[in-house]
């Protein structure tokens, strides 16, 4: 199968050149190993079942053998010995070059305070499924990096994507295997993700045997406040509606081993200093590291999800949260988002490297874009006002699900998820 390649390729290269090792880390299935060994001269796969009992025994007793190989190396699943940590982090001191080591992860090893933090000698890449312009989706006409840098002649650009599709997208999800596949078998992906996750990986990750039936429940109750900032206690009664007498305790330690097993992850907030502190709600986003994670524990079809107009519109913005952030990562971007008691929110506010930042509204379709422009100025006018030193926005932008490209009267770009690239 040839390669896809994938925005993070240039991250893996440009890391491999700085540290000794590096980490991939990321979900199952999102395409870590297949863009390591682009790159590495060896490989060692710590699931392979016929090896995998020596391979552990050995990581117990003598783990530099299994660092044996042309360089760099990869160890895959590397968190199955845990060992192997400190046996590369001991390598790479001796070796002193860059490049001596990949190591992939689709889990968090339990807290183990022996671990060496890795600090000079790893770098960290946070791998997600696949965006839209990476799956071929998005025809990529109009650039992150191009906006930031003042590029900003989008007016009449269009893409293909038409509403319907874009509901097939958000079930699809960005697994790199679904793209060989016709789509309804493209769709079953995901489902055969939440098969295992609850069954299996939720259990294997630590040894603790989990209820899968909970495990699901838990995962529907966070799929129903994707893109919002509920509280977790409006997630635990949904969880007990179904299980009266579960503890916030048990529920807790569940979502820590989804997040540990990236299943889920949370946004975190901006909090300028515009407003008194008591007005910025600080509570995370929740979110899902791939929208079709979200679809397919709520049961929800493409066919299903056209006509839910609101959970349409949750999971797109979880989708846009996705790619947005593989976008902006890959020029020097971190995500959050803003909203305060008022009512004035912004669904991710995206800060740069070099000190600029942008605030940016997701609106699937076109009859919400003026609402969401009239918030988007309405930020911007407090930042001004306020006496802070905080610079104004570089720009302001609403990702649609619509299909075409604009900028209204006021200067906020209007850009179509289906044309937008890093």
């Amino acid at each position: 199968m040839k390669y896809i390649n994938r925005i993070v390729d240039d991250e893996i290269n440009n890391k491999l050149n700085i540290t000794g090792a590096l980490l991939i880390r990321g979900p199952k299935w999102c395409g870590k190993t297949t863009s390591a060994k682009r790159v590495a001269k060896s490989i060692l796969e710590m699931q392979n079942p016929d090896l995998q009992d020596n391979y552990l025994e050995l990581a117990n007793v003598k783990p530099s053998l299994l660092l044996k190989g042309d360089k760099p190396r990869l160890i895959d699943e590397w968190q199955l010995a845990p060992k192997l940590w400190n046996a590369v982090r001991y390598s790479v001191d001796n070796i002193n070059l860059p490049g001596q080591y990949i190591l992939t992860g689709s889990s968090t090893p339990v807290e183990d305070d022996t671990l060496h933090s890795g600090v000079g000698r790893f770098s960290f890449i946070n791998m997600k499924s696949m965006t839209l312009y990476e799956s071929g989706d998005s025809n990529g006409k109009i650039s992150l990096k191009d906006i930031l840098d003042g590029k900003r002649d989008i007016d009449g650009i269009k893409t293909d994507l038409t509403y319907e599709r874009i509901a097939y997208l958000v079930c699809r999800g960005g697994w790199p295997s679904s793209l060989n596949l016709n789509e309804n078998m493209a769709l079953e992906i995901s489902k055969n993700y939440i098969d295992v996750l609850v069954e299996s990986d939720i259990s294997k990750i630590d040894g603790v045997k989990r209820d899968p039936a909970l495990a699901r429940t838990i995962l529907k109750a966070y799929a129903r406040q994707v893109s919002t900032i509920d509280s977790d206690q409006s997630l635990f009664d949904d969880v007990k509606n179904n299980y009266a007498f579960i503890s916030d305790k048990t529920i807790i330690e569940y979502l820590k081993i989804l997040k540990r097993l990236y299943i889920i992850e949370e946004i975190e907030a901006w909090n300028p200093n515009i407003r008194s502190k008591t007005a910025i709600r600080t509570s995370p986003k929740k979110s899902m590291i791939d929208p079709s994670l979200a679809t397919s524990v709520l049961g929800v079809s493409p066919q299903e999800l056209i006509y839910d107009v609101r959970t349409f519109g949750l999971l797109f913005e979880n989708l846009v949260s996705r790619d947005l952030s593989v976008y902006a990562r890959s020029i020097g971007g971190t995500l959050n988002h803003y909203r305060d008691r008022y009512g004035l929110e912004c669904d991710n506010v995206v800060h740069f490297s070099n000190g600029k930042y942008a605030l940016i509204e997701v609106k699937l379709g076109g009859n919400k874009i003026q609402e969401a422009e009239e918030h988007l100025n309405h930020l911007e006018t407090l930042i001004k006002e306020s006496n802070t030193k905080i610079p104004e926005p570089s720009f302001k932008m609403i990702i649609t699900g619509t299909d075409m490209a604009y900028t209204t009267e006021t200067g906020v770009l209007v850009v179509p998820i289906g044309c937008l690239k890093n």
